[in-house]
C-alpha cells in the first residue's frame, strides 16, 4: 500500500516532518544523562540492522531460565513434527470412580425431573447396565483430564446445560431462592487435588468470546479450552477470529493454540442459520498441519478425541462438527470398554459381520449419515456394500 498522507493532510505532516521522532528524543535523553556515549545510539541501530540483514533471531522465543509467575514455558509443546496419536486409555475402575462423582449431588439438592433421569441413567452406564451416550462420554473425558492435573474450561451460550440438553456439567437446584445460588458443578468435586474446572454460559457475542478464548489458549497450554457455538452456523459471527488467528496464528506469529471449537451441525428441522456449521469453510483454511478437523460418530470417539487434545504434547486448534440427533440415537452409543481401551480412530472401517467376498463397493461417509446408511442397508438386505466412516477430515488420514 502506497500511502502519502501529505495529499490530504499537508499542514499536519509538515509539522510532523519538523519534529524529531521518538527514537531521536529518547536517544538524546540517554546521551544527556550519560547512559550512552554520543555515538551509542547509532551503534545500537547499526547492530540491530546487521542482525536483521543476517536473518538472526533478536530474542529467543522459548524461555530458558527466566521464571515469572504469569509466564508458562511452552518448551514441552514445541515439536517440528505433527503428532497423530497418544495414549488416551483410562482403566475401567477409574472411569467408574469418576462416574460415581459425576452422578453425586449434594443433599437437599432438587434436580429437574428430566435432569434427574439423565443422572440416574449415567449411574447405570457406569455399572454397565446401559450403554454410554454422548453426554456421559464427554463428561468422563473432562473428568479424566481434571484428575490428571489438567484444567478444563468451556464457554458458549448454554454450555453448562448444552444447546441440545446433553451435557449437564452445571446442575441447578429447582428449589433455590436466589438466581446466583443453587448451582452445582460435579466436575469441580472429583477429588481433593485436581485441575480447575470453569464453565461459562457466555453472551451470544461470538467474536468477543471466541477471541478471548483464543488468547487464553495462546497463553496456557495446560488447560483444555472449549468454545461451543449454540449452533455451528453462529460461528460466522466470529469469522475474523477464525481466519486471522485460529487458522493462521501459528504460521504468522509462532503462537500455538489448543482451542477446541464444538460446532453443532446437521439438518434436523432447525431451518436457516441453525443447520450448517459450514464444513467447507474450515477445509479451505487447512494447510501445513495448522489445525485438526473432526466429525466423531460415537461417544467413545469424542472421549478419545478430547483426551488426545488434552494429553498430547502438541497444541493445534481442533474443529469439531458435533451432532444433534446422535446425542440420543439408540445406535450411537459405546461401551465402557471402548472408553478404557483403544484410541481416537481417524477412519472406522466396516464394523458389521458382512462377508468380504461379497463386497463389490465401499461407501465412505461421516457423521449421522453413517447410521442412515446402515439402516437402509438392513432394510433392503444389502450384502455387497461395505460402509466406512471418515472421522478426521484434516490432516487427511491417507495412511489409514
Amino acid at each position: 500500500e502506497q500511502d502519502e498522507p501529505m495529499v490530504t493532510q499537508p499542514l499536519m505532516y509538515k509539522k510532523i516532518q519538523q519534529h524529531p521522532g521518538t527514537r531521536k528524543l529518547y536517544a538524546d535523553k540517554l546521551v544527556a544523562e550519560g547512559v550512552l556515549a554520543v555515538e551509542g545510539p547509532d551503534e545500537i541501530i547499526a547492530d540491530y540492522r546487521a542482525h536483521l540483514d543476517r536473518g538472526e533471531l533478536l530474542y529467543n522465543p522459548v524461555l530458558a531460565g527466566y521464571k515469572h509467575p504469569m509466564t508458562i514455558d511452552w518448551t514441552p509443546f514445541v515439536s517440528p513434527k505433527y503428532i497423530e496419536t497418544c495414549d488416551t486409555k483410562v482403566p475401567i475402575g477409574e472411569l467408574q470412580r469418576l462416574a460415581e462423582r459425576l452422578t453425586t449431588v449434594p443433599e437437599n439438592f432438587t434436580l429437574h425431573s428430566r435432569v434427574k433421569k439423565i443422572i440416574d441413567d449415567r449411574r447405570q452406564m457406569s455399572e454397565g447396565k446401559l450403554p454410554v451416550d454422548w453426554g456421559m462420554a464427554e463428561n468422563l473425558a473432562y473428568a479424566s483430564l481434571l484428575v490428571s492435573g489438567y484444567g478444563v474450561r468451556i464457554s458458549g451460550e448454554d454450555v453448562g446445560r448444552s444447546t441440545f440438553f446433553h451435557r449437564h456439567a452445571a446442575l441447578h437446584d429447582q428449589n433455590r431462592e436466589h438466581w446466583d445460588a443453587g448451582t452445582y458443578h460435579p466436575l469441580k468435586h472429583l477429588q481433593e487435588r485436581q485441575g480447575g474446572f470453569q464453565c461459562f454460559d457466555s453472551v451470544l457475542s461470538e467474536e468477543a468470546v471466541l477471541a478471548f478464548e483464543y488468547g487464553y489458549t495462546s497463553a496456557n497450554p495446560y488447560e483444555l479450552v472449549v468454545w461451543e457455538a449454540q449452533f455451528g452456523d453462529f460461528a460466522n459471527g466470529a469469522q475474523v477470529v477464525i481466519d486471522q488467528f485460529i487458522a493462521s496464528g501459528e504460521a504468522k506469529w509462532g503462537r500455538a493454540s489448543g482451542l477446541v471449537l464444538l460446532l453443532p451441525h446437521g439438518y434436523e428441522g432447525q431451518g436457516p442459520e441453525h443447520s450448517s456449521a459450514r464444513i467447507e469453510r474450515y477445509m479451505q483454511l487447512c494447510a501445513e498441519m495448522n489445525m485438526e478437523v473432526c466429525q466423531p460418530s460415537t461417544p467413545a470417539q469424542v472421549f478419545h478425541m478430547l483426551r488426545r487434545q488434552g494429553v498430547r504434547n502438541q497444541r493445534k486448534p481442533l474443529i469439531v462438527f458435533s451432532p444433534k440427533s446422535l446425542l440420543r440415537h439408540k445406535d450411537a452409543t459405546s461401551t465402557l470398554e471402548e472408553l478404557s481401551d483403544g484410541e481416537f480412530q481417524r477412519v472406522i472401517g466396516e464394523v458389521e459381520p458382512i462377508n468380504p467376498k461379497k463386497v463389490t463397493r465401499v461407501v465412505f461417509c461421516s457423521g449421522k449419515v453413517y447410521y442412515e446408511l446402515v439402516a437402509a442397508r438392513h432394510e433392503k438386505k444389502i450384502a455387497h456394500i461395505a460402509i466406512a466412516r471418515l472421522e478426521q477430515f484434516y490432516p487427511f488420514p491417507q495412511e489409514s
